[in-house]
């Protein structure tokens, strides 16, 4: 049941960055001024530490998605779902690691 929430709740998250998004891209067509404030105001630690959040929640959405197409169209899936979703969370941890550890190293360097 906690794969079936995160999922969900992953894909929110998604959805909604993906809409802000598409929202500050669109400002480069009304100002180029106003687009460069914006962009300029996601240049801070809280909205880092969101992007890592960001990275977090696209890993674990698109390996628990291979996780659910396998038990929906493999025949033993629903047999293994349980050891899917072990693998599945050993991979998220070990792609989540080194990619919250270059963001870290992204943040205390760049700026």
């Amino acid at each position: 049941m906690w794969s079936w929430a995160l999922h969900r709740i992953t894909g929110v998250t998604i959805f909604f960055f993906l809409f802000v998004h598409v929202l500050d891209t669109a400002l480069v067509r009304v100002s180029p001024d106003t687009y460069n404030r914006a962009i300029e105001t996601y240049k801070t630690p809280i909205v880092a530490l969101m992007e890592m959040g960001l990275v977090v929640c696209v890993l674990f959405h698109a390996l628990n998605g291979v996780r659910v197409i396998l038990v929906d169209f493999w025949s033993k899936g629903p047999r293994y779902q349980r050891l899917m979703l072990w693998v599945i969370l050993a991979v998220w941890f070990l792609l989540a690691v080194p990619a919250i550890g270059r963001q870290f190293f992204y943040l205390f360097t760049e700026h």
